[in-house]
């Protein structure tokens, strides 16, 4: 069950206690990278570190970069151990693209806005739910502090494909979640969840 509200940053019961106080110094943006990549590196590295007490693992950061549109791949997964990348199609809430566009015009933290919310994220455990295997996600930030009871989550979802921007241009909306195509989900459920960070933002080329 979700619960009715959760402060900023209070952890769901299946992780709480499991945060450690700290977890040492986040490595820099690697070299060899674009300037791109490694913006989004940089993002990785200064968010994990500043909610880094709240995470349980600083391996892997989820980025989700909202000043691209739908029809690019940009969900990052930034090691910042060995220094690679891994990007993946995510889409966003139909309340911040209410034209359907295909870009996200806004986003929101209110209930019923169907809508995307900016700010840093905690994975917590794994459930069932409307799409499948799902992610909880905690928000961490006044921005997306109302992520739990939003029913916020990461999930699997038909709407997200390549065959959808081969056919439309563009990717389906989710109702706000951070929804994946369903050949990709596995790769959150491995390498996201678990207490570590998604970070959601416009971050752009620079």
């Amino acid at each position: 069950m979700v619960p009715d509200s959760l402060a900023p940053g209070e952890a769901p019961a299946a992780l709480a206690g499991a945060f450690p106080s700290s977890l040492g110094s986040v490595p820099a943006a690697p070299t060899g990278l674009s300037l791109y990549e490694r913006r989004v590196f940089d993002v990785a590295s200064r968010q994990a570190s500043r909610v880094r007490n709240q995470l349980w693992r600083a391996d892997v950061v989820g980025i989700v970069d909202f000043a691209q549109p739908s029809w690019k791949p940009r969900l990052h997964f930034a090691n910042l151990e060995n220094g690679t990348m891994r990007s993946f199609l995510v889409a966003h809430g139909r309340g911040s693209d209410p034209a359907h566009s295909g870009w996200l015009q806004n986003f929101s933290n209110v209930p019923g806005s169907e809508a995307t919310s900016r700010g840093a994220y905690l994975t917590a455990e794994w459930y069932k739910g409307k799409y499948g295997t799902s992610i909880r996600l905690v928000g961490l930030d006044d921005d997306n502090s109302m992520a739990l009871p939003r029913a916020i989550v990461m999930h699997p979802a038909w709407y997200v494909d390549a065959m959808m921007i081969e056919k439309w241009g563009k990717l389906g909306r989710s109702e706000g979640c951070f929804a994946m195509s369903n050949s990709d989900f596995n790769e959150a459920l491995w390498h996201l969840s678990g207490g570590r960070l998604l970070f959601a933002d416009r971050i752009g080329e620079g």
